[in-house]
């Protein structure tokens, strides 16, 4: 697992993969740090399914890296209401989820759960030089 900077590098809005073309169980190939910044991001999810799909999805945010716990995320088309509980995807698509900033947290990542024929391709998006959504 390689811990990916998520810092403005003249690109916005920055992206920052979290999985490219994973399957199976287990957490993201990738940890994105975002540095001391601590504002939030949109986590992307893209799901290419095959013959009864389903994954079980958990955001996870840490502050030093060591200690995950859930994230408070709501959903893009419904940006005030919180959730920190797993999700469920069985199509495929494209589903994006707004980490809020409850707590102090530097690094996310995502847990696959009961994955059955989903291939996941999973992206942290933010832009430091807008107002985000999630403040």
């Amino acid at each position: 697992m390689a811990t990916l900077p998520a810092n403005a590098s003249g690109r916005t809005p920055e992206v920052v993969p979290l999985s490219v073309g994973q399957t199976g169980n287990g957490v993201s190939t990738n940890v994105a740090d975002r540095g001391p910044s601590h504002k939030g991001g949109i986590v992307r999810i893209t799901t290419v399914v095959g013959g009864t799909p389903t994954c079980t999805y958990l955001i996870e945010v840490s502050a030093d890296g060591v200690v995950w716990t859930p994230a408070t995320y709501a959903d893009i088309a419904t940006p005030n209401v919180y959730s920190t509980s797993t999700f469920v995807i069985t199509t495929a698509g494209v589903v994006q989820k707004i980490v809020k900033q409850p707590t102090p947290w530097r690094y996310v990542r995502v847990t696959y759960s009961a994955n059955t024929a989903v291939t996941n391709t999973t992206e942290l998006l933010y832009d430091d030089t807008q107002t985000p959504p999630w403040s």
